[in-house]
């Protein structure tokens, strides 16, 4: 986005972390949300790694670096789809799926021993608590939080009423 654009898009920040049941549920919602709004919504991946699930912080460090690379929501996805098998192989797994992305696996694993994302991570993760995120996954747009850990049971509906009122506030 250039400076000169006088109205930034709406922002959808969605806290989420890799190795959760529930932000893999939310996937049809994300790719619903994505086709429907287009590049008139900012998607952005929140990092918000919870302390039960062991991979997850590697997860999202593992998402920065396909961030980096050029593919972070393809990544994001493939992991999701694998959150069980996240659980018991770790981050070999994190590695394979950048290679099956055709992403540079080796700076994936290099990323990972070297900790070059985990500032971005724990910074989520500090500004997640301090506006109240308990659970993941959460929607955070037009000053609302919506929490998808305890049900998604109209999160979509209400994302979309809010993220179509922004886009037409838009001057």
């Amino acid at each position: 986005m250039s400076h000169t654009d006088p109205s930034p898009r709406p922002v959808l920040d969605v806290w989420c972390e890799l190795q959760c049941p529930d932000c893999r549920t939310a996937l049809g919602d994300l790719r619903a949300l994505r086709d429907r709004f287009q590049d008139a919504l900012d998607i952005r991946l929140r990092h918000f790694p919870l302390e039960r699930h062991r991979h997850a912080h590697a997860a999202a460090q593992a998402a920065e670096e396909a961030i980096a690379q050029g593919r972070g929501w393809p990544y994001v996805e493939a992991v999701l789809e694998r959150t069980e098998e996240l659980g018991t192989r770790g981050e070999p797994l994190l590695v394979e799926v950048a290679r099956e992305l055709g992403l540079d696996a080796e700076e994936m694993d290099t990323a990972l021993v070297d900790g070059r994302h985990m500032l971005i991570v724990d910074a989520d993760q500090a500004e997640g608590k301090a506006i109240g995120v308990t659970g993941t996954p959460t929607y955070v747009i037009g000053g609302e939080r919506l929490d998808g850990g305890k049900s998604q049971e109209g999160l979509r509906e209400r994302v979309e009423e809010i993220a179509a009122r922004l886009i037409a506030e838009r001057p």
